[in-house]
């Protein structure tokens, strides 16, 4: 139970965190959403965090995340927040609860014809995949993300899917840019497709060590690992 108690304690601090963040923002109390991120933590903290009341959890690795989908079972969802080979697209496709990491026109129809091909099987129920398109700051998409020139073109792909929905877009700011100017930035893109497609969509921005900044830039979801998690045992 020590381990439990410990993450019930990260957490509850990191969501009053988060909480005085969206006050000092003037926004709504929890309009923001925690998405705990448990790379290279077991997947019985994923099993614990379940009972503390999460049902989302963010993954980078396909393989690892796989393999935690079939361990926790439908108790708690994973998101898939790391890039994705178009390779693993099928996977993903069987096991994701939300992808948010949509990183090019090619990996989209990917993941639809996973998603289809998933439904066809029975492994996966009929909703559509939501997806988070990743943008690219300063356009080096080595590091994953879409670089703002292609944005439509992907956002484009992802909406005419018949087995996806766009949801938003998730941004990490490169080293060394200042992390308001990327969140705001990203933010005003999020209002601008929420616009064109008359629904609120949203974004992904903001981790352990940024996520007040970009709760003040109108971030909705922070990806917060270490700040709940602790230390991860390998890096």
């Amino acid at each position: 139970m020590k381990r439990r108690e410990q993450l019930r304690a990260n957490l509850e601090r990191v969501t009053q965190q988060v909480r005085a963040a969206e006050e000092r923002a003037g926004r709504s109390p929890g309009s923001v959403s925690i998405l705990p991120v448990t790379k290279f933590h077991p997947a019985e903290d994923v099993a614990l965090l379940g009972q503390l009341g999460v049902t989302l959890v963010g993954e980078n690795r396909e393989q690892e995340a796989r393999a935690k989908a079939e361990t926790v079972g439908g108790a708690v969802g994973i998101a898939m927040i790391g890039q994705i080979q178009t390779k693993k697209a099928n996977s993903v496709a069987r096991w994701a609860r939300e992808v948010h990491s949509v990183d090019s026109a090619k990996l989209a129809r990917a993941l639809e014809r996973g998603v289809a091909l998933a439904h066809e099987r029975g492994e996966r129920g009929s909703d559509p995949l939501p997806c988070l398109v990743q943008l690219s700051a300063d356009g080096d998409t080595a590091r994953g993300g879409v670089p703002e020139v292609l944005v439509d073109e992907v956002a484009t792909e992802v909406e005419g899917a018949e087995h996806l929905v766009l949801d938003g877009f998730m941004v990490v700011p490169p080293l060394g840019a200042d992390p308001a100017e990327v969140f705001t930035w990203a933010h005003t893109l999020v209002d601008v497709y929420s616009d064109r497609l008359g629904r609120a969509l949203r974004l992904s921005a903001g981790m352990s060590g940024d996520f007040e900044t970009a709760i003040a830039c109108g971030s909705d979801v922070v990806r917060v690992g270490t700040a709940v998690l602790g230390p991860r045992a390998v890096g």
